[in-house]
């Protein structure tokens, strides 16, 4: 198998990947993103690089001798005035920030296209480790209970859609047929925190939960990477906020710890549903 060099940012996916490298037996060489990647990183062979400095990044890659890279885990907008780049992050940092006025996925296009200049094969988390992904109908032992939550479920899809036609986010939750958030820069932990405080009339309570979050990937998006992605706390958040359940795009959606998020969305009463994505080769209906 050709060693992969995983690019990491913050959160459990980089380290769910690398796991799965070492059980597998797939060489992996990890890039730590300074003031992202995670301690549990520290013992994979590997580099540690600033956001900035793309030259010392491509240079620890082909010196590992990785044919094909992986980027996830999650980075945070930077301030680019602050950046320190290497000459060759300094070349690509004009364009770079233009890519990013237009949006973050325009951001990452770019980033996978100097990857791929490079000469490497540029892999998505979910072919990395096929089982990440979110299959299609319920996970685990809770389904929607009626045609009304099952409305939600796809109000909430296609508001995720919408907001992802505008490069703003990748998730929305609707209960009752009523959109009551949608996600832009704060991610999705917070738009539920949100939810929490909004009046038990709009949203339900916990334990008896009315409403959906629903993720999706933009329209537009670069599916290599930054799926959306859930996990327990996910869970825990929806549980939270007064919901009923998650739900997702079959083959579209990364599921972080999949044996403990079943185990917690099965407590907590909360379903996990997979959707199959619809037709068209943007994925627009």
């Amino acid at each position: 198998m050709d060693r992969l060099g995983l690019i990491a940012g913050g959160g459990g996916l980089p380290v769910e990947i690398a796991e799965h490298c070492r059980r597998s037996g797939r060489p992996i060489f990890v890039v730590r993103l300074k003031g992202f990647a995670g301690e549990d990183l520290a013992g994979y062979p590997g580099a540690e690089v600033g956001l900035a400095e793309l030259g010392k990044c491509i240079k620890a890659l082909k010196a590992a001798d990785c044919r094909a890279v992986c980027l996830a885990g999650n980075v945070a907008r930077p301030d680019f005035a602050s950046l320190v780049p290497d000459l060759r992050g300094l070349a690509v940092l004009p364009r770079a920030v233009a890519a990013a006025r237009a949006g973050d996925d325009a951001l990452l296009r770019l980033l996978v296209g100097e990857f791929e200049r490079e000469g490497f094969r540029v892999e998505g988390a979910h072919e990395v480790m096929a089982d990440l992904s979110l299959p299609r109908g319920a996970l685990g032992r809770h389904r929607p209970a009626d045609e009304a939550t099952t409305a939600d479920v796809l109000r909430a899809l296609d508001t995720a859609r919408a907001i992802g036609r505008l490069d703003i986010g990748q998730a929305a939750v609707v209960a009752r047929g009523l959109v009551l958030a949608v996600e832009a820069q704060e991610g999705t932990d917070a738009m539920l925190a949100r939810i929490e405080g909004l009046p038990p009339h709009l949203r339900g309570e916990p334990g008896a939960g009315v409403g959906v979050l629903a993720k999706a990937p933009k329209p537009i998006q670069e599916t290599r990477v930054d799926l959306p992605t859930i996990g327990v706390a996910t869970v825990e958040g929806v549980a939270r906020a007064g919901l009923a359940g998650i739900a997702g795009e079959a083959g579209r959606l990364l599921v972080l710890e999949r044996d403990a998020v079943i185990a917690r969305a099965d407590e907590l009463g909360v379903f996990v549903v997979g959707v199959e994505p619809p037709a068209g080769p943007s994925g627009d209906a």
